[in-house]
């Protein structure tokens, strides 16, 4: 009897031993980062059979329990990756954002300043000193231009940098998982008992991981774990890693992309949609949604103010009385980078150089606009078809070769053209960029900014002008110029004849073309040219050439209508037609202003931005949520240990108690036996 009292004590110690050292292990490890509260599972020992019946044995610890609850666990990873890759992506696109929302440095303000030193000189065009603020302010809107692509390229930069810190710190927890995972399967197979530090460690390790790149984690019989990313692409099974690798873009090598390495050292690109949430999915998500897309919003901006302004600039006269088609005119004010294309490194070897050229700007009779896009293209061949498309929204244009692509383009502008290529091989793919790094060569013509008196304020063709003596009702509408054009050393003077309803005085050799409705009809000089009230005649000949006239009305016969050089040093008109285009429909085909457009990149950042912020907010809420919920069952409550601390010491006492019972009886029999 004393003997069975004794081992039942015994055991009763030892588990209310077990139970202490567990309670105090939590208790120790209260501020421990990733330490799952622990408990002793205890199970009672084999009853002895006895003809009284079964007696009981004690107890016995069955295992130290872990208490953790995957499903908790899950909630609190899926809210983490969330609120890192928010966070991250709020921390790059603010840097965009407080740049370009700046009232005093965006570039709002800098191309207002320029238009007003433009009014400026309209108000004086012989000022010297007004063509030179204006020249001033030029310098100062393109260096503004070239300082934001400047920034965006340090950001850049940064994301490529950290792209490929963020794939080392992965490669460095992935390691580590599966070496635990080899650990906990070796301590599993000797001791039979879960290692709960192990799995501690582990989960910690996929917790951190998690924050970097979005994973999935399953379970194996052995207690490994198996880790995926993506759609299913492995990184950890059981105590086999795959790396990921930061190399550059097949497709455009300045850029940082993640793939998987194989065994034999190649490198698999992943797709960036399959690259989702922690630091690594933000940083990814923001180059695609934001980064890039104002590379190109700045360089369709630098881009199209060049063209828009170069054409109607190349339409006047400089206050040297230079204009187009003189050695000494300047028609480009200003210039601004050349489209890039970016042939593949998987192109097959002799495959053509394709290159791009920006289409001339179109003129709606009121201005010129462009129609660039704020996007990137692909030029693809597969299986006999080369297929452009927009990647901005995957609108494409297919044909058997460059000719047919552009013959489409034509009909639907997107602002270039393919120049000729041929010999594509199946697979072959470029990128084009047509506006992406326009903004880095942003710049002011340098002999304007030399010399002012370059700036072409006037229009090289006086406004033309009736006979003062004419007796009937016509009259000069309008006058026009198609770029290159010149202008004769001499003035025209035309005549009608009422009975033969024709126009003389054409310059005596070249040719007259005159459209009426759409049809254009060509007449050699010096032949006369019948008259129709609101027919456009363009002029060529005689040292004149690109201008056209119209007139309307019912001239009489021997009325007179007049075209000379322009006015002079006091002449403003064309700075005039500088100035509005700043109110004009001149870009994205004639449907935005400058300043629309600007608008719009702006606030596409800033709703990106209070996005992220917002949403970051949101997701840390349910981060907290889903922390406390799994702290309640995972973490250490330090009055619950308390707790269990005393009931671990009365049931050690107890058992201690009955230990000394079993010795006092054990001596009384001993003492009978004497």
């Amino acid at each position: 009897m004393g003997s069975g009292l004794i081992s039942i004590a015994m055991t009763g110690i030892n588990a209310a031993q077990a139970g202490l050292l567990t309670t105090s292990n939590n208790i120790s490890n209260l501020s421990t980062e990733g330490y799952t509260r622990q408990r002793t599972i205890q199970a009672s020992n084999p009853t002895v059979m006895t003809g009284a019946g079964g007696i009981g044995q004690g107890v016995h610890v069955v295992t130290v329990q872990r208490m953790f609850s995957q499903a908790l666990t899950t909630q609190v990873l899926n809210a983490q990756t969330n609120v890192s890759a928010l966070d991250t992506y709020y921390a790059q696109v603010s840097q965009i954002d407080n740049m370009l929302a700046d009232k005093e440095a965006g570039l709002t303000p800098l191309m207002q300043q320029f238009f007003d030193a433009a009014q400026s000189v309209a108000a004086n065009p012989s000022s010297i000193s007004a063509r030179q603020s204006m020249v001033s302010a030029a310098d100062t809107m393109t260096t503004g231009f070239r300082s934001i692509y400047e920034r965006l390229t340090e950001i850049n930069d940064g994301v490529n940098s950290q792209i490929r810190s963020t794939v080392g710190q992965i490669n460095t927890y992935t390691e580590q998982i599966a070496d635990l995972n080899e650990r906990i399967i070796s301590a599993a197979a000797l001791g039979g008992q879960p290692a709960n530090d192990l799995y501690d460690k582990r989960d910690k390790l996929v917790a951190d991981l998690n924050e970097l790149v979005k994973v999935t984690v399953t379970s194996n019989d052995n207690g490994s774990y198996n880790v995926f990313v993506g759609s299913g692409q492995q990184l950890v099974v059981g105590s086999q890693v795959t790396k990921m690798s930061a190399e550059p873009a097949s497709a455009d090598i300045s850029r940082t992309v993640v793939g998987l390495l194989g065994p034999t050292g190649n490198v698999q690109e992943l797709p960036e949609s399959l690259i989702n949430g922690g630091k690594l999915g933000g940083l990814l998500s923001f180059r695609r949604e934001a980064l890039d897309t104002s590379f190109n919003q700045l360089g369709l901006m630098a881009t199209a103010f060049s063209q828009t302004f170069n054409a109607q600039h190349a339409q006047g006269q400089d206050l040297l009385g230079n204009v187009n088609g003189n050695a000494n005119f300047v028609s480009q004010f200003f210039s601004v980078g050349a489209p890039e294309v970016i042939a593949s490194t998987n192109n097959a070897t002799g495959s053509p150089t394709v290159s791009v050229t920006l289409d001339p700007v179109s003129n709606n009779g009121t201005n010129y606009y462009s129609n660039l896009t704020a996007s990137d293209y692909q030029l693809s061949f597969q299986s006999g078809t080369l297929t452009l498309t927009r990647l901005s929204d995957n609108a494409s244009w297919s044909g058997a070769n460059v000719a047919a692509i552009n013959t489409q383009l034509a009909a639907d502008p997107q602002g270039f053209s393919l120049n000729p290529a041929a010999g594509f091989s199946n697979g072959d793919s470029y990128l084009i960029q047509p506006t992406r790094d326009a903004a880095r060569a942003f710049t002011l013509n340098e002999k304007v900014a030399a010399d002012p008196r370059l700036i072409a304020a006037g229009l090289p063709v006086a406004l033309g002008t009736a006979g003062s003596s004419n007796t009937g009702t016509g009259r000069v509408s309008s006058v026009s110029y198609a770029s290159p054009y010149t202008v004769g050393s001499t003035g025209l003077t035309l005549t009608y004849n009422s009975g033969t309803n024709e126009l003389s005085g054409f310059p005596a050799t070249g040719t007259v073309a005159v459209n009426v409705g759409g049809t254009t009809t060509t007449y050699a000089m010096p032949a006369p040219v019948p008259y129709t009230a609101g027919a456009t005649i363009t002029i060529n000949g005689g040292g004149w050439s690109g201008v056209s006239l119209v007139l309307s009305g019912a001239p009489a016969n021997g009325d007179t209508f007049s075209l000379a050089r322009g006015n002079g040093p006091e002449d403003g008109r064309n700075i005039v037609k500088l100035g509005n285009l700043q109110t004009q429909d001149t870009m994205l085909g004639g449907k935005a202003t400058y300043q629309d457009n600007y608008a719009s990149f702006v606030n596409d950042v800033g709703n990106k931005t209070a996005s992220a912020e917002i949403s970051s907010v949101a997701q840390t809420s349910l981060l907290n949520q889903a922390v406390a919920a799994r702290e309640a069952v995972s973490g250490v409550n330090s009055d619950e240990e308390a707790a269990k601390l005393i009931e671990y010491q009365q049931a050690y006492q107890a058992s201690a108690k009955v230990l000394q019972v079993a010795s006092t009886l054990f001596d009384t029999l001993l003492s009978i036996g004497r």
